[in-house]
């Protein structure tokens, strides 16, 4: 997996009637975007540091180079 800060990770419930969950990345710890990652979730707002399982998946979005 990859992901740049800014980049959403969604995680797909596991059971009928579980949520969907994501995060925003806000640092990237590993090597050429590689996890862990620094993010925060977008329920809760806490930020936490995050490996991705086989069940998330990354939404690139477009960054400024500001």
């Amino acid at each position: 997996m990859e992901a740049h800060i800014g980049d959403r990770i969604v995680i797909k419930g596991h059971r009928v009637d579980e949520p969907v969950r994501d995060c925003e990345v806000i640092e990237v710890h590993g090597q050429d975007g590689g996890p862990p990652y620094l993010v925060r979730w977008s329920d809760s707002g806490h930020e936490t540091l995050f490996f991705p399982g086989s069940d998330a998946t990354v939404e690139h979005l477009e960054h400024s180079g500001a």
